[in-house]
C-alpha cells in the first residue's frame, strides 16, 4: 500500500507543480518522499526562494504559516492541520503585547517556533542556528525580550554576554532531557561526543561538546571522524543522521524523545492532502505584511 501512495503523491505533484518540504522530525517515509528535508531555518530559507505554485509542508502549523507569509501568492497545504507546536502555544500576542508595554523601546526577538500574530508583534524572527547572530545585531544599548524558549535564550546570553527578558516558554522533547541522562550516556559510551540542540536545559548545554541546531549537528556528525555520538534532540532525528552516515552509531540520552506532533504526517494523510487540496493555509494580509518584516530580517542574516 505504502508504494501506491507513493506513485500518488509523485504524480500529483508534477500535475500541482508541487514541492514537498519536510522537517527533520517527520516520519522517515515522509522523508524519503520530499524535495528538501532541513531544519526550521532551512525550511524558511527553501520557502523563500522556491518556484513551485504550491508549497505542501510536512511538518506543524508554524512552519506553514510562515511558508505562506513569505509566499502569499502561492498555495500552502499542511496535510496534518492538528500539527501544532506546544512551546509556540505557550506566548500569545496579546500577553507579548502587554510585556511590551512593559518595556517601551525593547526589541522583540521570536523564537521562529512561534505563531503569524506573535510574529507580527515581534521585530525580528531568529532560529536555532542563526539566534546567536540575530541577537548581536541589535545595539547593545536596546532592551531585549526574547520569546518564547527560555532555554534556547539563556545559551544565546552565555554566548553573546547579553541579558534578555526571556519568556517562559520550553520545548517539552528537549527540556525533558536532564544532566543525569547525559552522566549515564557518558558512563555507557566513554569517549562518544554530546552534542545537544540549543533548546536543552543549561545544565545539559553545559555537558555538553557541542551545541549545534538540528542541521549543524549533521554537520558536525558528518565532518568528525570519530563513530559514536551522544545526540541530545528529538529521536525522529536519527533516520537522517544515520542515513547520511551509515557507518556511524548514534545514542538518544532517553527513551520517547519524540515530538507527537511531528509524527502526526503519514502517506495516506499527505496523499489525501494533495488530492483535496487541504488543508490551505492562509493568513490574515494585516498580519502577514507585519510578520513578513521579521521573517526576511532573520533571513537577511546568516
Amino acid at each position: 500500500m505504502a508504494a501506491s501512495w507513493q506513485e500518488y503523491i509523485d504524480k500529483r505533484k508534477q500535475e500541482l507543480q508541487a514541492v514537498i518540504l519536510a522537517h527533520y522530525y517527520q516520519p522517515g517515509e515522509i522523508q524519503e518522499l520530499a524535495d528538501f528535508v532541513g531544519d526550521s531555518f532551512q525550511l524558511a530559507r527553501q520557502a523563500a526562494r522556491t518556484e513551485a505554485r504550491v508549497i505542501v509542508f510536512c511538518g506543524v502549523s508554524f512552519m506553514a504559516e510562515s511558508a505562506k507569509i513569505l509566499n502569499p501568492e502561492k498555495m500552502v497545504i499542511l496535510p496534518e492541520i492538528q500539527a501544532g507546536c506546544p512551546m509556540a502555544d505557550m506566548v500569545g500576542a496579546a500577553a507579548l503585547e502587554e510585556l511590551k508595554s512593559q518595556h517601551p523601546g525593547a526589541a522583540v526577538v521570536c523564537y521562529v517556533n512561534s505563531s503569524a500574530q506573535v510574529k507580527a508583534a515581534s521585530d525580528i524572527c531568529c532560529t536555532s542556528a542563526n539566534a546567536v547572530q540575530v541577537v548581536t545585531s541589535i545595539p547593545k544599548e536596546q532592551e531585549i525580550i526574547f520569546v518564547p524558549d527560555r532555554n534556547l535564550g539563556a545559551y544565546v546570553c552565555e554566548q553573546t554576554g547579553r541579558r534578555m527578558i526571556l519568556w517562559e516558554g520550553f520545548c517539552p522533547v528537549h527540556d525533558r532531557i536532564t544532566a543525569a541522562d547525559i552522566e549515564e550516556q557518558r558512563r555507557l559510551h566513554p569517549g562518544a561526543p554530546v552534542v545537544v540542540h540549543p533548546e536543552c536545559r543549561p545544565e545539559v548545554i553545559r555537558l555538553a561538546d557541542a551545541v549545534r541546531s538540528t542541521a549543524g549537528i549533521l554537520d558536525y556528525v558528518r565532518q568528525s571522524s570519530l563513530s559514536e555520538f551522544i545526540i541530545g534532540t528529538e529521536e525522529g532525528f536519527l533516520y537522517s543522521l544515520q542515513k547520511n552516515c551509515p557507518d556511524k552509531r548514534f545514542y538518544v540520552p532517553q527513551g520517547h524523545l519524540q515530538c507527537q506532533e511531528m509524527k502526526m504526517t503519514s502517506l495516506e494523510k499527505l496523499a489525501w492532502a494533495m488530492r483535496e487540496l487541504k488543508h490551505q493555509v492562509e493568513v490574515e494580509e494585516n498580519i502577514r505584511i507585519k510578520a513578513q518584516v521579521t521573517l526576511e530580517r532573520m533571513l537577511s542574516i546568516t
